[in-house]
């Protein structure tokens, strides 16, 4: 399998903890690759047209999009059950809670492009502002979420990682670890784990 990557990818990182955390790690070749607004990159849209990391390629050439859609997939490999609840209410909370994350990272992501992308004199505040408290409010409501923060180690908990990671990353100043000290508490607990700490992201 080849998983195409960037180190700075918070989507990418969360299928790299996966695979470290269900053994599939050195069964997967990883291919760094670039994708930015405004670039186009052919090569990169024959795999996927949609131009976004990560990708899963197995080996007989099937894609498999989306970052959840391949740690689904990775937990199904390694027996099921070990990232994302097999059956019952707990894997549609966990789905859910999955699902906000999603969301907040898409949100912080286009903040990024936004600032850092789109040429000054047609920048949006007010549609930055917006992404930026979506994703705000959503760690607003994993500040009081203990089921997260204290449950067992799944796609939730791993999802949360990787927000809080790209806000350090990305972010740096926005001071998240005041406003919500019980997310600090959860990412320092977090990055004592070996499949967390590897697939932090580089210095900015």
């Amino acid at each position: 399998m080849k998983l195409t990557f960037s180190p700075a990818s918070p989507f990418a990182r969360k299928v790299r903890i996966a695979a470290i955390e269900t053994g599939l790690i050195d069964k997967i070749e990883f291919t760094p690759a670039t994708v930015a607004p405004g670039q186009p990159n052919e090569e990169y849209s024959k795999i996927t047209p949609l131009k976004k990391l990560p990708v899963l390629i197995l080996d007989n050439g099937d894609v498999i999009l989306d970052s959840y859609v391949i740690v689904e997939y990775l937990d199904e490999l390694a027996g099921g059950g070990k990232l994302i609840p097999a059956s019952g209410p707990e894997r549609w909370k966990v789905k859910s809670d999955h699902s906000l994350l999603q969301g907040m990272l898409d949100s912080m992501l286009l903040c990024r492009y936004e600032k850092m992308v789109r040429p000054e004199g047609l920048r949006w505040d007010a549609w930055h502002d917006d992404h930026w408290n979506r994703a705000w409010a959503g760690m607003a409501r994993f500040e009081n979420k203990p089921d997260v923060l204290s449950g067992p180690f799944n796609i939730a908990q791993i999802g949360l990682v990787c927000v809080l990671g790209y806000a350090d990353f990305r972010f740096a100043d926005c001071g998240w670890r005041k406003a919500y000290p019980k997310l600090d508490a959860f990412h320092q607990k977090m990055m004592e784990r070996p499949s967390v700490k590897i697939s932090a992201p580089p210095p900015a």
